[in-house]
């Protein structure tokens, strides 16, 4: 998911790793809790991540990367069993470090483009 070199993503790649990021964070905390993070608590974790980085979205991107993860992680978890969804939350959730390797992951990660190339711009 992530460029083994020090080279910064792209805005496209870091949106794409922001959808895959938090779509990963929302399946832990629907197995785990039995709650989904709201758009709003989504766009809030994002930028704090990005804060980390020194970067940042603007709000209505980051509700927009937000309600594209939401979609993602409630397809996923309507089409899996809760055994497959917990595997699939951990594999990605596992592939967040740049030195994990994972077929679904990167499957996952190919769905995030997708999403962020077929939904309206903000």
């Amino acid at each position: 998911m992530h460029v083994r070199d020090d080279t910064p993503p792209s805005p496209r790649g870091q949106r794409v790793a922001l959808i895959f990021a938090l779509a990963a964070q929302r399946l832990s905390d629907y197995y785990e809790h039995g709650q989904w993070l709201t758009e709003a608590q989504g766009a809030t974790l994002a930028a704090d991540w990005l804060a980390r980085s020194k970067n940042n979205l603007p709000l209505a991107e980051r509700r927009r990367l937000s309600a594209l993860s939401d979609e993602l992680a409630r397809r996923i978890a309507g089409q899996l069993s809760r055994e497959a969804g917990l595997h699939t939350a951990h594999e990605m959730t596992e592939a967040l470090d740049p030195n994990y390797h994972s077929e679904l992951a990167e499957i996952m990660l190919a769905e995030c483009e997708r999403l962020l190339d077929g939904a309206p711009a903000s």
